[in-house]
């Protein structure tokens, strides 16, 4: 059962959200290079997240083998979600994915984006293209009245119509609340099928995308999932709200 949130909840939770907006606009452009270990990456993340007044809501998370043990997920480019920072050095043509999560005052923030490290290749220039416009695509069609299967066709269609894949076994989810709530948010689908969308609903829109299959391994650390073929994959994220039937981004500067 989808959680409907009132408009201060939604006033709440995108507050969380903005702190990420300025985490990805204003700070972490200037040391994604080149250089940086993931693990320097996590302690900028953590420290700026609790500079405004927040906790990061990764840490702690139960997995398989141990609670998450960092301020965020770092994947980089095989990665495609829940990298653990673990010192790796950034090289010159990396793609990285900074998923991160704030708690502010009860509520809930969730966003993700995927940076150029250096120079990259044709390839991941385009693969980071169309997950975002995939992501801003899916967004457009959450929209009250339609269908969760709705968002997921749209996302789908674009991804494949560019010679990609979407990833099958992770998806969106509710937020605000708590990290992960109902409903699931799938990033394939058939139109018309699922939850409806409704006013109220706070939503993470995540199109994870990969060059070449869709499936994927686990690591033996019980976190870091990796594309099967090994090739890149790609992570954009916002948190949106439905208000007056129309999405909102939370995650976005005004």
């Amino acid at each position: 059962m989808a959680l409907i949130k009132t408009l201060e909840d939604i006033k709440e939770i995108k507050k969380a959200n903005q702190i990420i907006a300025r985490l990805y606009r204003d700070v972490l452009p200037k040391y994604i290079k080149p250089g940086i270990s993931t693990l320097e990456i996590d302690k900028i993340v953590d420290d700026y997240i609790r500079s405004q007044g927040a906790i990061p809501g990764c840490i702690g998370v139960p997995g398989i083998y141990g609670p998450f043990p960092a301020a965020t997920c770092i994947s980089v480019n095989e990665a495609v979600v829940h990298g653990i920072p673990d010192g790796r050095i950034l090289q010159d043509g990396d793609i990285v994915s900074i998923d991160t999560v704030t708690v502010l005052n009860g509520y809930y923030g969730d966003s993700a984006i995927t940076y150029p490290v250096g120079n990259i290749d044709e390839e991941s220039r385009k693969l980071l293209e169309v997950t975002e416009k995939s992501r801003a695509i899916g967004i457009e069609n959450a929209v009250a009245g339609n269908r969760l299967g709705d968002i997921g066709h749209a996302i789908q269609q674009y991804v494949e119509k560019n010679g990609f894949s979407v990833v099958r076994d992770y998806a969106g989810h509710g937020v605000g609340h708590e990290m992960h709530e109902d409903p699931m948010v799938a990033n394939f689908g058939r139109r018309g099928r699922g939850f409806k969308v409704q006013e109220g609903m706070v939503l993470a829109i995540e199109p994870m995308v990969n060059v070449g299959t869709y499936k994927l391994n686990m690591l033996e650390d019980g976190w870091t999932v990796v594309t099967k073929d090994g090739k890149r994959s790609a992570h954009f994220e916002h948190s949106i709200a439905i208000v007056d039937g129309k999405p909102v981004i939370l995650s976005e500067l005004d």
